[in-house]
């Protein structure tokens, strides 16, 4: 569940083998979870997930997931020594055990459906959320068909028009919005003409 299974701890960190990810290789989503989480915003909440790891030797962190995620990691990388130091102070873990992981190493692999990473050719999730819309667009366009009427279908992306100009590009759509190229005045008309022919 993210930073708030490292948080929580428990039966949230657990040890993965072959098993674990079996079979998964066509899912979207993620199966491991994602959750936000407030605690990890907060000192205190760090100071748990920092416990946890020590608690279970884990001084090796690979976080998937976009902005918010990524800067947390290089808050906790920043703060990791001084976390060690209060847990050490509060009689929490040795200072043994805390040389023995006194070094967190963390690897940040972009995961973000947007595809807005500079970088990066695709960022994880781009791809199984560009298969999610070309299924969607099969199943209403003969809907669409039957009926002569118009869809909008409206994708996400934040920022970035990444999705909605491939899916657009691969489904023959009439008309598309990017928020890189905002439409010109006008453009209902233009529209209109458009899908009137």
């Amino acid at each position: 569940q993210g930073y708030e299974g490292l948080v929580e701890g428990g039966d949230n960190i657990k040890q993965a083998n072959w098993l674990s990810v079996s079979n998964i290789i066509q899912l979207g989503g993620t199966v491991i979870g994602s959750a936000r989480c407030k605690a990890f915003t907060t000192r205190a909440g760090r100071l748990r997930a920092a416990r946890n790891l020590v608690e279970h030797g884990i001084t090796n962190l690979c976080v998937i997931g976009g902005d918010g995620s990524l800067t947390g990691a290089d808050i906790f990388r920043s703060e990791w020594a001084g976390l060690l130091e209060e847990l050490v102070r509060d009689g929490q873990i040795s200072e043994e055990v805390a040389r023995k992981n006194c070094r967190l190493n963390i690897v940040g692999l972009v995961g973000s459906i947007d595809n807005d990473f500079c970088g990066t050719d695709m960022t994880i999730g781009t791809d199984s959320a560009l298969h999610r819309i070309m299924e969607v667009v099969d199943a209403i366009t003969t809907t669409a068909q039957s009926h002569q009427r118009t869809f909008v279908l409206e994708v996400m992306g934040r920022h970035c028009g990444y999705l909605a100009l491939v899916s657009g590009l691969a489904s023959g759509a009439d008309w598309l919005f990017i928020p890189e190229s905002p439409p010109e005045d006008g453009w209902e008309d233009l529209m209109c003409e458009r899908l009137g022919e």
